[in-house]
């Protein structure tokens, strides 16, 4: 399929575009300031910084070979000031590391699955379109959505069912899957679909919205390992930001949301016990929130923007180096991946 930068533009509608822009513009208004966008999709973000912060340059990261590749062609007019960089993003330190070679000056993640993939009816990531099961954010790596469906017991679909999707029936559609593979292979999402709604009683299904959506973002999140790559990413992140160096993330589900605050409030809290009279230099905060809590979209842009209804925004701003006691000793998941709970 050929594309050309209008048609990236026109099918893409970043999510609080403006909102992104002025968290980290001042950040970036020194020449050669870098921005990471650790999630480039297909540039939209990356335009607008590139357009209104002269002075800035990006590295944008994406998993996805098609990503990178209709990115560039939109951001080729930037010249040398935008990069690609075909990596997951929580590999932040190597590429800033190998591509800027010191600390940068702002990151921006807009998490979850991109405008890209969800049109591109054949990967899968849709159930609205029958297409193959695969799901995966680089289609040249790993195992699909069909792979976990037909290897997975039970159990381990029920848990990333409740835990992924926020499942209220994951046990009933687990045993649903299972059972159904028992005839033959998973192979197609309109196959899914049927048995999911199958799956959950009919009094629940006339609210919501499609009863398979918690499903396909369970499959999502965990073909990709969504949460383990963000509790490594977003630590990375803070690390690589220069003194005065901004971090913006908008996450789309409370399981993203989870990690990005607990990041986040760490670096911006105290560490030192309470009713210490003095707080010792190595014990104060780090990072200084730059949202109150976590931020939506206005009511006009929800309108609009389907897509933005359900994003949170925070943000923050290294004020000091890191004290080496608090840097983490492992970066933070909310459940690990557990291979060994496959059937095998």
């Amino acid at each position: 399929m050929t594309s050309t930068p209008d048609d990236a533009a026109e099918r893409h509608v970043p999510v609080l575009l403006q909102r992104c822009v002025d968290l980290l513009a001042p950040a970036l208004v020194e020449p050669g300031a870098v921005l990471v966008d650790c999630t480039l999709g297909m540039g939209g973000h990356t335009e607008a910084v590139l357009e209104q912060v002269p002075t800035a340059r990006v590295v944008g990261i994406d998993r996805d070979p098609e990503a990178i590749a209709r990115a560039s062609r939109r951001l080729e007019r930037f010249g040398d000031r935008f990069r690609a960089v075909h990596a997951v993003y929580d590999e932040i330190d190597e590429v800033v590391t190998d591509v800027v070679g010191g600390p940068v000056q702002g990151v921006l993640m807009d998490l979850g699955v991109s405008s890209l993939q969800i049109d591109e009816a054949d990967r899968g990531f849709s159930y609205a379109h029958d297409a193959p099961l695969d799901m995966r954010m680089d289609p040249t790596t790993g195992p699909t959505a069909a792979d976990v469906l037909n290897t997975y017991d039970e159990r381990a679909l029920t848990r990333i069912l409740r835990d992924y999707g926020e499942e209220r029936f994951a046990q009933r559609v687990a045993r649903a899957i299972v059972r159904r593979r028992e005839q033959r292979p998973w192979e197609r999402s309109a196959e899914l679909v049927e048995v999911v709604r199958g799956a959950i009683p009919a009094a629940t299904r006339t609210t919501g919205g499609n009863p398979a959506k918690r499903t396909f973002q369970a499959l999502r999140i965990e073909v990709n390992g969504e949460l383990e790559v963000l509790g490594r990413a977003v630590p990375a992140a803070v690390d690589v930001l220069a003194v005065g160096g901004r971090l913006v993330v908008e996450s789309y589900h409370s399981l993203e949301d989870r990690i990005v605050k607990r990041v986040l409030a760490a670096g911006a809290t105290i560490s030192a016990p309470p009713g210490l009279p003095v707080v010792p230099e190595e014990d104060q905060p780090y990072l200084r929130l730059l949202t109150r809590g976590a931020e939506e979209a206005s009511a006009v842009e929800r309108e609009s923007n389907p897509r933005s209804a359900s994003v949170r925004l925070r943000a923050a701003e290294r004020t000091r180096p890191t004290p080496p006691h608090r840097r983490p000793t492992h970066r933070p998941t909310d459940r690990p991946h557990d291979p060994g709970e496959r059937t095998r």
